[in-house]
């Protein structure tokens, strides 16, 4: 403004001249950036018969086509078209919309979330597989929708990228062998037996149950020993680090769902003190950890826990890359937070949709179950005994592709991404890979919505793509604990249909509602009677 003084009126009148010039040459070059790119994504779902080519066929069958979200049905895509836009529901009709969408488009579709956002939602393995298979430095996480959770998890497996996201695999991987997981089985009999307690003492009695809750309760528990060998008793009894972790979930589901606030001032102060209580109390085991190593050294460290078994804070301590260097405290704090927030929620949602189903399944469960415990003094599932339950196996897998805990996961690729027939998902493009879509695509599995656990058997598995079924994702970024998960799963699901008839409580029947996994609106309910033989 001096300047403008200092010359005058009329150099007042040239510099607001340059200044509009400017601005109209920014607001020309934004919306030429937005325009070149809106049209490269028409051009990745416009179907090749359009374009003078040999048909509309894109991976090998169905075309990519632009999602109209007015009526929830995709329209073949045209370059002239207006912008399309993003309305998806976290609700029992979202999911049904969303199987409409895949009955009909197959492989995949593109939405707008704004004007210049869209999202690819894609539902079939060959369509998913150039993303999955990608490197996680070409195909990160998406931040918008995973964003959220990093004043919780910092750095940890879930949100890390890079060279620091590599790295951290390759440590933690050993925490989650065979050999390491053994140890854990008797705690997941400890924390099932736990939960039985209050039910079975009703012998007789239909009692009708919240399940998803109780679960929840039982992963926490078995998280909290696994972890830091820690009794929460939050089964039995109140417990303010478990309460923080479920509303923190809350908060964070609420927050996920208003996309378009800012950095987040209606969440901050709750979700931030309860984030700071939670990842305070795993600092300080972590520190406390750390001091006695340091003082008592290596050796002696291993030999003061001889006799006893190691916990996930424990085998992170020692975890050393191959220049020798160790995990910083805030890593494994990060890494500790990320395993409870990561673990409870989706396997308690795995085993609550797991009785949603015909009874005789469970029946034969049951004696599947029974035979494998005869004789016993205790009635526990062994490490041994996982692979010798095919069935319930394949009953739990079944659910999984039903029910998949998390419904979507969502990457934002650095690199373009090059199709089969040649079309290119652009770079920076969102891309919604539908794990529900997959699992309910005609074209994979005939008849989907039935629930037919013999579609698992050797036979039918045989030459089944590993993209067919992804309820833990796949590809280099998969779920390292898939297999604790599913081990935890066996192990509660043997014991409970043991000792129980499961029924729906046809007075409740559950609503869907997807949000960081798959609940429901008002409770799952269930009606489980105590089987007299074990009552």
């Amino acid at each position: 403004m001096a300047v403008a003084w200092a010359l005058g009126p009329l150099g007042a009148v040239a510099i607001g001249t340059l200044l509009l010039a400017l601005l109209l040459r920014w607001l020309w070059d934004t919306v030429v950036t937005v325009t070149r790119f809106r049209a490269t994504c028409h051009q990745l779902v416009v179907a090749r018969g359009q374009q003078g080519g040999d048909g509309g066929n894109c991976e090998g069958g169905g075309t990519l086509m632009e999602g109209d979200s007015r009526d929830g049905v995709g329209t073949q895509a045209r370059v002239t078209a207006g912008p399309r836009r993003w309305h998806g529901k976290s609700t029992e009709e979202g999911l049904q919309q969303e199987e409409e969408l895949v009955a009909q488009y197959r492989h995949g579709c593109l939405w707008w979330l704004t004007p210049w956002t869209p999202i690819l939602r894609l539902f079939h393995p060959t369509t998913l597989r150039p993303i999955l298979l990608a490197s996680a430095s070409i195909a990160p996480k998406d931040q918008l929708f995973y964003g959220f959770l990093k004043p919780w998890l910092g750095d940890g497996l879930l949100l890390s990228h890079g060279q620091k996201w590599g790295r951290h695999r390759r440590l933690l991987t050993p925490a989650f062998h065979g050999d390491v997981l053994k140890s854990y089985v008797a705690i997941f009999n400890q924390s099932t037996h736990i939960m039985h307690v209050s039910t079975r003492c009703l012998a007789g009695t239909p009692v009708g149950l919240e399940v998803l809750e109780e679960l929840s309760l039982l992963t926490l528990d078995t998280l909290q020993r696994c972890i830091f060998s820690h009794q929460s008793h939050c089964q039995e009894q109140p417990s303010e680090y478990i309460k923080a972790i479920l509303k923190l979930s809350t908060l964070v589901v609420r927050r996920q769902h208003r996309l378009g606030l800012g950095p987040g001032a209606v969440y901050a102060a709750p979700a931030g003190s309860r984030s700071c209580f939670v990842t305070g109390g795993t600092a300080a085991v972590v520190r406390h950890r750390r001091q006695a190593l340091d003082r008592l050294g290596h050796q002696a460290w291993l030999e003061s826990h001889r006799g006893r078994r190691m916990d996930f804070i424990d085998l992170l301590l020692l975890a050393k890359d191959e220049d020798s260097n160790t995990l910083s405290d805030e890593d494994i704090s990060a890494e500790a937070d990320t395993f409870m927030f990561a673990g409870h929620d989706t396997t308690a949602s795995g085993l609550a949709w797991l009785p949603h189903h015909p009874a005789p399944y469970q029946d034969r469960c049951r004696q599947e179950v029974r035979e494998l415990l005869k004789g016993r003094n205790v009635e526990e599932i062994e490490w041994e005994d996982l692979s010798h339950l095919p069935f319930t196996t394949m009953c739990i897998k079944e659910s999984l592709r039903l029910h998949p805990p998390v419904t979507a996961v969502s990457r934002r690729c650095t690199e373009d991404i090059a199709l089969r027939d040649g079309r290119v998902i652009p770079k920076g493009v969102m891309c919604l890979m539908s794990i529900y879509g997959t699992h309910h695509n005609p074209d994979i599995w005939p008849e989907p919505q039935v629930y037919n656990p013999l579609r698992f058997s050797p036979d039918n598995s045989h030459g089944r793509s590993p993209l067919d079924f992804i309820p833990f994702s796949a590809g280099a970024r998969n779920c390292i604990g898939q297999s604790f998960a599913m081990a935890e799963m066996k192990v509660v699901a043997a014991l409970t249909v043991a000792r129980f008839t499961i029924r729906l409580d046809t007075g409740r029947p559950p609503r869907r509602k997807p949000e960081l996994i798959l609940r429901t609106e008002d409770g799952l309910w269930l009606l489980l009677e105590p089987l007299p033989e074990v009552a």
